[in-house]
């Protein structure tokens, strides 16, 4: 297990712990690029943290997560340190959760699915979006429930002369919850019948539409605004892009369709946030070509495409790809990867950042046509 502790100045917020963890499950080939991906999830999240902890684990433990040596060294830390909260880069169990917290005796367990959530819901700009996260909030909120035995014991009802045996509150919450997710989805049809209505009338004028995809931070929302002369945000942060984006796209002066954006992905993705986000990807369904932008500068780059065609495959999204292998400019010698690019049919190579850096997928773009 190694422990680093960073120089943080005149940081006065709670003491905070980040554990990353390399689970069993997960296969991704370059651990550390994982850990980098957890360490900016936190920093997207709250900008720092007082210690980090990072190690592999080769089992899983029912009750508590981490096996029993993993533990005990993190229980003598906290002991030590006295954390108000733990944030582990994995998603824990509600029972996992709780017995954690008990144990290192501290203020709050963030799990990989709290953590992303939090970033979801600081992220989300409009109304739809905003929606959207509060429907998977509650989702996660329910699925938290689960298993809390004596801490949501039953209640008696109030009908009857000797009075009835009531639901329990266990039951009270989940009923309130699905009431709430109920109302949140109907304010949020409203949004996606304005949204189908917009479709028609593209389908309607047969006006070509491409969709970028791709794993968060690949450099989506850069290529976005070079390709519609737009001003969409472009920050080097997880999920800076959640809403969908839609703007008439331009190649070589000319109006070629429209182009949108959507919400990027990430391994272990919530399935709350999936679900929930259902109605924000079905602008994927009416694309006519998706372009997947793919970081060719990670050291993880075909498990994050792996991570996307899952989702997309998970979503039921057949739809002609172009795969956009973007961050040239950071890679030292793209020979070495010749072999591996090849694999990934068709594909161009570019720099969102670099003058004429894009034109591999300009000139793609220009020569397509849309199947009719």
């Amino acid at each position: 297990m190694s422990k680093k502790t960073p120089f943080i100045p005149e940081y006065d917020g709670p003491k905070t712990l980040i554990v990353g963890v390399k689970a069993p499950y997960n296969k991704t080939i370059n651990t550390e690029s994982y850990f980098d991906e957890f360490r900016n999830l936190v920093k997207t999240n709250r900008d720092t943290y007082d210690t980090e902890v990072f190690f592999n684990l080769r089992s899983i433990d029912a009750g508590f997560f981490f096996t029993k040596g993993k533990l005990e060294e993190l229980k003598e830390l906290c002991e030590k340190e006295k954390f108000d909260e733990i944030i582990i880069s994995e998603p824990l169990s509600s029972k996992q959760e709780r017995n954690l917290k008990e144990l290192f005796n501290t203020n709050r367990i963030f799990d990989r699915t709290s953590l992303i959530l939090d970033i979801f819901e600081k992220s989300a700009k409009t109304a739809a979006g905003k929606l959207q996260v509060e429907i998977a909030k509650l989702k996660h909120d329910k699925s938290r429930l689960a298993g809390k035995g004596i801490f949501l014991e039953q209640q008696r009802g109030g009908i009857g002369i000797k009075g009835g045996i009531g639901e329990t509150l266990k039951e009270r919450q989940r009923r309130i919850i699905d009431n709430e997710i109920r109302n949140l989805k109907k304010q949020l049809e409203k949004f996606h019948q304005a949204r189908e209505t917009q479709r028609k009338r593209r389908i309607s004028t047969r006006i070509p539409q491409v969709c970028l995809i791709g794993y968060t931070n690949a450099g989506k929302s850069t290529i976005l605004n070079a390709l519609t002369k737009a001003d969409v945000l472009a920050e080097d942060k997880l999920f800076a892009t959640l809403d969908t984006t839609t703007r008439k796209l331009w190649v070589n002066s000319e109006n070629r369709g429209v182009i949108s954006d959507t919400v990027g992905f990430i391994q272990l993705l919530p399935h709350h946030l999936v679900d929930a986000f259902k109605s924000t990807l079905s602008e994927l369904e009416y694309a006519d070509l998706l372009l997947h932008i793919v970081d060719i500068s990670d050291p993880n780059w075909e498990s994050q495409i792996k991570v996307v065609n899952d989702i997309l495959g998970d979503l039921d999204i057949k739809k002609d790809m172009l795969y956009v292998f973007n961050k040239a400019d950071k890679v030292s010698s793209l020979e070495k990867l010749q072999d591996k690019l090849e694999k990934y049919q068709p594909h161009v190579i570019v720099s969102a950042v670099e003058k004429n850096g894009l034109k591999p997928l300009q000139s793609f773009l220009y020569n397509w046509k849309p199947l009719t």
